[in-house]
């Protein structure tokens, strides 16, 4: 029966799946790691979970394949596996629905101050203060998107939906797209109403929502974050959602999570989530399949479904 290791915890059924298929061995259930690794790294085939080092690839001489519980992998050393020949998988396609339609929630949520509301309505102010004030809304409005991929794809046919005139950036110019492609991302925040990220995580991604980025987004723009926290500069966007230099923010995610600073928390144009874009129970039971069938596709036959490298 191959090895798997589990650097970090997986969900129940993810666990109970790989359980039925492979010998595991849960490193972060050790007490001490360096000791379980020394007795238990040179079994080690396959690897899942947790944050995979360097240094933890180098512990594993037999590593042939590590399978990703999500289908971002900053969480790898892409660079190291590569160079010991370790293949890596992802979990893509599985929570794109679910991450779409958080975003457009989030955005909803932020344009008709959703959650405002629904406090003004259940603390009883309605008959007292009157009508709430108008908000903003979505349609007509022109939302620019950082990250074209699968995810980007379904945010954009969604918000087409909502009568949005979508735009993006992103490394490559995608010739079969409708929407209007940005070269300058820096030009794309100045067009536009709404900024979505949703790029891949890393260090070539990490703090490229500047300053200068939501400065051009400006004080009628709304920012929303929906991929890594470390992509933006969360000081920067303080200051401006605190002056006026945006109009507001809808974040999925924070630099320094699960820790969110008190003025994000306390600010009435910011709408916060707890990194739950792919968090429903049907997109997490796919994506823990995912992972099984991809180790079991390489351990069979050699074949990668959803390769990285």
């Amino acid at each position: 029966m191959r090895k798997i290791l589990l650097a970090g915890p997986l969900p129940a059924d993810c666990i109970q799946m790989l359980d039925a298929q492979f010998e595991l061995f849960k490193l972060y259930e050790a007490d001490n790691r360096s000791a379980y690794l020394l007795e238990h790294g040179y079994k080690i085939e396959g690897l899942s979970g947790g944050k995979v080092s360097a240094e933890l690839i180098a512990q594993l001489p037999n590593l042939e394949i590590i399978a990703n519980y999500g289908v971002g992998y900053d969480n790898i050393d892409i660079d190291a596996a590569r160079a010991r020949g370790v293949r890596v998988t992802n979990t893509p396609n599985r929570l794109n629905a679910a991450v779409a339609e958080l975003t457009v929630g989030l955005m909803v949520s932020l344009a008709r101050q959703i959650p405002q509301s629904h406090d003004y309505v259940r603390t009883g102010r309605w008959s007292t203060d009157g009508q709430w004030p108008l908000t903003g809304q979505l349609a007509g409005a022109k939302a620019g998107i950082l990250g074209l991929g699968r995810i980007g794809k379904a945010i954009a046919t969604r918000l087409t939906a909502f009568d949005m005139e979508v735009a993006y950036h992103g490394r490559t110019h995608q010739e079969d797209q409708p929407y209007h492609y940005f070269d300058s991302l820096l030009d794309m925040a100045s067009n536009v109403d709404w900024l979505v990220v949703i790029a891949p995580g890393g260090e070539g991604t990490n703090r490229i929502i500047s300053r200068k980025v939501l400065e051009a987004l400006g004080s009628n723009g709304s920012f929303v974050n929906i991929a890594r926290g470390n992509m933006v500069d969360q000081g920067a966007l303080i200051d401006l959602l605190t002056n006026g230099g945006l109009r507001g923010a809808a974040l999925d995610v924070f630099d320094g999570e699960p820790e969110v600073p008190q003025t994000l928390r306390e600010l009435n144009n910011v709408i916060l989530s707890p990194h739950n874009g792919s968090a429903t129970r049907q997109t997490r039971a796919q994506m823990s399949s995912q992972v099984v069938e991809n180790l079991i596709a390489y351990f069979e036959n050699g074949e990668l479904l959803d390769k990285v490298v």
